[in-house]
């Protein structure tokens, strides 16, 4: 089958490029030229249209910023639907709303269209190898298709049912990480407030039964203050958002969920969107008048 990929963003990109290496042909196309120029010069070709991209392959993969943006790639103009024939295939890699993409899955089934979501969980560094995490919703017959194509790309690749189910699972994944960081955000100033040095209090926390992978991750950054890095929280805000939705639509108490919410809201009203979720901590810094680093400083 001949492939094709639109999105070559950080994930993306390197998605693409280890399909390209295991299947030896990959048609791509980009807004960034760069982007486009780094796999073509590790052999793949260029579409000059998302249609022409569609007419040429069996099966694309989109990886993109949002839903909204999925939506236009297919149905706008020279999108992906002017080149849809049935039986044709795309695998939406975007982490994207749950319903919103329930419903570009009916609209591109209706057409003779196939769609698989399948949303990624995982670090660049785990995309370079390709030992990320798949979420995948659709019709099983379609995923038992493409799923050989998706362990080019992720080390755990799991069918988890109805067309939206992958975007489901990829938001409690991303909630309880965020849940787990608002909790960090909130207690380690508490921590050093009281008299305890930040450092201590890490190698403490990441050795005890209050560590979690967040725990692992972020306190070792958080106390060298590096927050640029990753997914920036503006971007991740939307799974708050989608669990938020569906928590009030569903009539779920989510009191936890609700909790973290106003932690991640709090920080980006401070401005700190494009930092990465570590910058939750700087709420309550500002808050008790301290900062939770390697040198100690009450902040005036």
């Amino acid at each position: 089958m001949k492939l094709g990929f639109i999105g070559l963003g950080q994930m993306g990109k390197y998605c693409a490029l280890n399909l390209l290496k295991n299947r030896g042909e990959l048609h791509v196309n980009d807004i960034d030229p760069e982007a486009v120029a780094f796999l073509i010069s590790h052999g793949a070709k260029k579409s000059d249209s998302n249609a022409e991209l569609m007419s040429v392959c069996d099966i694309v993969f989109l990886c993109l910023p949002n839903g909204d943006i999925v939506e236009k790639v297919i149905f706008g103009e020279h999108g992906l639907a002017e080149g849809f024939e049935k039986g044709k295939i795309i695998v939406d890699l975007t982490t994207a709303d749950y319903q919103k993409t329930r419903e570009t899955a009916l609209r591109v089934e209706a057409l003779g269209v196939n769609f698989i979501d399948a949303p990624l969980s995982g670090m660049e560094a785990r995309a370079k190898t390709g030992q990320l995490s798949v979420m995948c919703g659709g019709k099983k017959n379609v995923f038992d298709v493409v799923s050989t194509y998706l362990d080019d790309i992720g080390s755990s690749v799991l069918f988890l049912g109805e067309y939206g189910s992958g975007q489901l699972a990829k938001m409690i994944n991303n909630v309880l990480y965020n849940i787990n960081m608002a909790a960090l955000a909130e207690i380690l100033p508490f921590a050093v407030k009281m008299g305890l040095a930040p450092e201590k209090v890490g190698t403490l926390v990441n050795a005890g039964t209050g560590r979690s992978y967040a725990s692992e991750y972020f306190i070792p950054k958080i106390l060298e203050r590096d927050f640029v890095y990753g997914f920036t929280m503006d971007s991740a805000y939307k799974d708050m958002q989608s669990a938020s939705v569906i928590s009030a639509k569903m009539k779920i108490p989510t009191p936890v969920l609700h909790a973290a919410m106003t932690t991640y809201q709090m920080t980006l009203l401070e401005g700190w969107g494009q930092e990465y979720k570590g910058a939750m901590i700087k709420v309550y810094e500002k808050l008790l008048g301290v900062k939770f680093s390697k040198n100690v400083e009450m902040i005036s």
